[in-house]
């Protein structure tokens, strides 16, 4: 097959939701279209024993929720689809935003009774700044929630979005009788029977067709016409042009625990969802089809696999074809690189590639190689840019709980920072170790993490500060400067790439701060170069 063939294939997106919305439960009900896999797992649910695919670190096993992004494949319709499942929970917040940088579109999925809450917005506000095409699905059709217009209105006013519904639903809970496609014209009837792995469609191309009475009852039939009507009336056409360049976002209705409604989102998002997109970097734009290879890291994952030390860097191909054992630079270090066992993720299984297309994601074993953020090229030097840290907002001292293991807890906070978990700041007075989260939940993580997949014992002691900034070094030499750090000694640290790091202990004395030093500039996000 072509090379432009194979890009055209190619549909890469992140499914994003705020957690609870039926997130995770999506992405496996996607899976089993996609053949990938014979049963999915719901989260929640204590009746079936298999946990849910996507979610394979011991600690989600637990609670219930995803904190790592996971990558999934699958082939549909001649269709290679490639889906990014990213943490709903907000103390992963930063591990999403990344995920963000590395897909073509998205499915945002809203809670039929809870609406549009507070990290979805957060999520949508970077997906319209970097405009990313956007289908919403509204799920949880079976129980009772707010009205289905309601939720239309809710999505375009808190998320900003011009929403055209492509499918709608006769009733909701208790009377929910079904799904009216009106991309295809069809009625997709409910039988509230989960073990039913595909439900049955049936065709209506006209509404007014009196059979419609026979199939879902007379008032069900009336009202069902009365809102298509409405939609008529008052939502656009659905345009692809529009959809592609983010300026217009298709809602469909469904239950993915159900398994309904979920293959009318799929069918429709394979005809219309983007093909791989270009990207910018620092020095030019880069589209799909060129021939040179470059790529980028969007997350690093260590210890996927307990019994061997091993630690996979995600790249997603922007252009070019990536091949098993060709040599590439690595940006940063300068150095040209051979991959032997390049992994692609199948589900759950991975297995080793020997050619990968721009879109796709593929899995690098690395000795130490990447930081997040990192570019492989054929030889041409680009920076991708977007992937920035954000200043934490939770920051404790770390203590070696062992003084026998002190080897291997330095070398796991190396590891999990280079995976992006937190951040390592190191007090420039007395070298002490701080660790700074956007949430609260990810320090129990790496506690766990450190003993279980490194055998170190580390304890927290808490340590106050407000926020962190990076110091712009743009005027090292003037007195203001050295005034600054003079004065400011006891709150100052490196981050882990040696810059500079400003630990403000309050709102106050940032302000203080910024009035009596103009000329220090303090950064709340490191990408500021």
């Amino acid at each position: 097959m072509s090379f432009e063939k194979e890009i055209q294939k190619r549909r890469t997106f992140g499914i994003i939701s705020h957690p609870d919305a039926g997130k995770t439960t999506l992405t496996e009900k996607l899976l089993l279209f996609g053949g990938a896999i014979q049963e999915a797992g719901a989260v929640k649910n204590n009746k079936i024993k298999k946990s849910a695919t996507s979610d394979f670190m011991e600690i989600e096993r637990q609670r219930g929720i995803s904190v790592a992004t996971s990558v999934l494949a699958f082939i549909y319709k001649d269709k290679k689809i490639n889906i990014l499942d990213t943490p709903g929970h907000k103390d992963f917040a930063e591990d999403t935003f990344r995920t963000l940088t590395a897909v073509d579109s998205v499915i945002v999925v809203i809670d039929v009774a809870k609406g549009v809450e507070e990290q979805t917005e957060k999520l949508v506000e970077v997906c319209r700044m970097r405009k990313i095409p956007i289908i919403v699905f509204i799920n949880k059709l079976d129980r009772e929630g707010k009205d289905a217009f309601d939720l239309l209105d809710e999505v375009e006013q808190k998320l900003g979005l011009s929403v055209t519904p492509l499918s709608f639903p006769i009733g909701m809970g208790y009377d929910f009788k079904g799904i009216y496609n009106i991309y295809e014209k069809n009625i997709n009837l409910f039988s509230g029977d989960s073990k039913k792995n595909i439900e049955e469609t049936i065709a209506f191309d006209d509404v007014q067709n009196s059979e419609l009475e026979n199939v879902i009852g007379e008032k069900a039939a009336q009202t069902l016409r009365d809102d298509l009507e409405l939609i008529n009336g008052v939502y656009p056409e659905f345009s692809k042009e529009k959809y592609l360049s983010s300026e217009q976002q298709p809602v469909f209705f469904g239950s993915a625990l159900n398994n309904f409604g979920v293959r009318e989102l799929l069918d429709c998002f394979i005809e219309i969802a983007p093909s791989p997109r270009p990207k910018k970097a620092e020095e030019r734009e880069v589209i799909a089809n060129e021939k040179q290879f470059s790529g980028f890291v969007f997350k690093i994952h260590a210890n996927m696999d307990p019994k061997h030390r091993d630690r996979l860097a995600f790249i997603k191909i922007v252009s070019g074809t990536f091949e098993r054992n060709k040599p590439y630079l690595h940006v940063r270090n300068k150095k040209k690189l051979k991959f032997s066992s390049p992994n692609a993720f199948f589900a759950e299984k991975k297995e080793i590639v020997d050619i990968s297309y721009p879109g796709d994601i593929v899995g690098l074993h690395d000795t130490g190689h990447f930081k997040i953020g990192d570019t492989l090229t054929e030889g041409e030097e680009l920076h991708y840019k977007g992937i920035p840290s954000f200043s934490p907002e939770h920051f404790r001292y770390i203590n070696n709980a062992d003084p026998m293991k002190s080897k291997p807890l330095y070398k796991g906070i190396d590891q999990l920072m280079d995976e992006g978990v937190a951040q390592l700041f190191t007090l420039e007075m007395n070298g002490r170790k701080i660790i700074g989260t956007v949430g609260a939940l990810q320090f129990e993580v790496i506690q766990y993490r450190l003993e279980h997949e490194y055998g170190a014992k580390c304890t927290y002691e808490n340590f106050p500060v407000f926020k962190a900034c990076w110091v712009d070094p743009s005027d090292k030499n003037n007195d203001e400067f050295k005034e600054f750090k003079r004065v400011k000694q006891k709150f100052l640290a490196k981050d882990k790439s040696g810059k500079l790091v400003f630990l403000a202990d309050s709102q106050f004395s940032l302000q203080m701060t910024q009035q009596k030093y103009p000329s220090v500039k303090l950064h709340f996000t490191s990408e500021f170069e």
